[in-house]
């Protein structure tokens, strides 16, 4: 699978229009207040590094595209109307997991009771490390995986570069996980890397859907205002639609129009990350994430990966998600060349 599919973008390769960056554009990183990071571009609002006290991970909220449209939910940080109101954890990009050593970063929430958090870890911002304007611009934070007791399972470090060309805005993520003890992420479904975009960039649907996660919570997907939905997915291997979740993809990409543009946004995987090609989590209710640890509900059984680090042993997860407003969707080849250029890329 890797061989054609780097054989396939090495061809398309000799037309690199998206190569380099944007030279007349300035990214800037800002800092608000103690507990949020603004990315500009131009001067204008991109996104914000997002982490206070209250929130159980740090995020990426809200994303804008270079149109001006925000292609992040906006609940429930700041609702907009006729948005979904489901899955109060899916808080614009963000990265964690469902079980790191029986611990669920993943759901943790304040819809959470008190009495079922000590099942629920957090991931704290105790650090930004590093800031540089230019395009790209560079953030990077280092934050701690802990439990209730604020007992240190993993230290994190990450590096958002962002990089500005024409349309396009690129955000690729350098993630380097470092284990305080001995660490395991038994296969599960929920993870890894997830955005929850807008309500206009779902999949159109005609029924209310219902999830339930590994500790048997259920929650219902009700059905929103369908006239302005207009999403669909389509991956490297040719997967649209609903049938991108559950399957194997060097990229997968979600398009629809959101204002007087149409959207792209496609999330790009590492050759070197566990597990790559990874699976995608593809929801259309708007969950689109990239989950490379979980493998057995996505294969049905007959592929199982149950992750370990040892105590001071570390781990890098690489992704890169690119946003493109426009008339018309990034094809396949602009999107295979960017999956081209960042494969060579390493921290």
């Amino acid at each position: 699978m890797k061989k054609i599919f780097f054989l396939s973008i090495a061809i398309s390769c000799c037309n690199n229009i998206y190569l380099y960056a944007q030279n007349n554009a300035e990214v800037e990183i800002v800092k608000k207040n103690d507990h949020e990071i603004q990315v500009r571009i131009n001067h204008l609002p991109f996104t914000e590094l997002f982490y206070p006290d209250s929130l159980p991970k740090p995020v990426l909220y809200p994303i804008y595209a270079a149109d001006g449209e925000i292609i992040t939910r906006g609940f429930p940080i700041n609702s907009r109307a006729n948005e979904p109101t489901d899955h109060p954890h899916h808080i614009g990009l963000w990265l964690n997991y469902e079980n790191v050593n029986g611990l669920d970063f993943w759901n943790n929430s304040y819809a959470i009771p008190a009495e079922k958090k000590n099942q629920y870890g957090s991931i704290k911002t105790d650090s930004i490390l590093e800031t540089k304007n230019g395009n790209p611009g560079i953030l990077k934070y280092s934050a701690h995986w802990q439990d209730q007791q604020k007992n240190i399972l993993l230290k994190e470090v990450t590096s958002y570069v962002f990089i500005v060309r024409d349309s396009m805005r690129i955000i690729d993520r350098v993630t380097t996980l470092t284990a305080q003890r001995d660490v395991a992420f038994p296969d599960t479904k929920d993870g890894m890397l997830g955005l929850r975009v807008a309500h206009e960039l779902e999949l159109p649907s005609k029924e209310e859907r219902e999830f339930t996660d590994n500790k048997g919570n259920i929650t219902k997907v009700k059905l929103g205002n369908n006239s302005v939905v207009s999403g669909n997915y389509i991956t490297s291997e040719g997967k649209q639609g609903d049938a991108a979740w559950g399957t194997r993809a060097w990229w997968c990409m979600l398009y629809g129009k959101k204002g007087n543009d149409t959207i792209s946004i496609a999330i790009i995987d590492h050759p070197d990350n566990v597990g790559s090609p990874t699976y995608w989590h593809a929801r259309g209710y708007g969950l689109f994430a990239a989950n490379p640890l979980g493998q057995k509900v996505f294969s049905n059984g007959k592929e199982e990966l149950n992750f370990k680090l040892v105590k001071t042993q570390s781990v890098i997860f690489r992704y890169r998600i690119v946003i493109n407003s426009g008339k018309q969707r990034l094809t396949n080849d602009e999107v295979n060349k960017l999956a081209n250029e960042f494969a060579k890329m390493n921290e």
